[in-house]
């Protein structure tokens, strides 16, 4: 499973070993796509801002992801969901923030 976020949640454990504890083994990318995620999502996302060059650049990310084997990929930012649409990869995503709401009205309801 690729993993796209923050640099604290790329870098540090704590999503990572969530995950792998159900299974999953983790990719990440290296430093300089992290960086380029991260500037992203602060810079730009964070701010109203959805550009399509960047939009690509992490499309580019995602596919360097499945080169090294991931098979989906984790949205593990709320604001990622703004700029990878289902449609924006070839692999599944897994947008946290429709997961969690999914969960919490499920468990509401139960």
């Amino acid at each position: 499973m690729g993993l796209l976020g923050t640099a604290f949640t790329m870098e540090r454990p704590f999503l990572r070993e969530r995950l792998a504890g159900h299974g999953l083994e983790v990719v990440v990318r290296g430093p300089g796509d992290r960086a380029l995620v991260h500037r992203v999502i602060y810079e730009e996302l964070c701010l109203g801002i959805v550009r399509e060059d960047s939009r690509d650049a992490v499309r580019d990310v995602v596919s360097r992801l499945a080169g090294e084997g991931a098979q989906g990929v984790v949205l593990g930012c709320t604001e990622l969901e703004l700029l990878l649409g289902p449609d924006d990869v070839d692999l599944p995503r897994f947008p946290t923030t429709q997961l969690h709401v999914a969960a919490a009205v499920a468990a509401a309801l139960d």
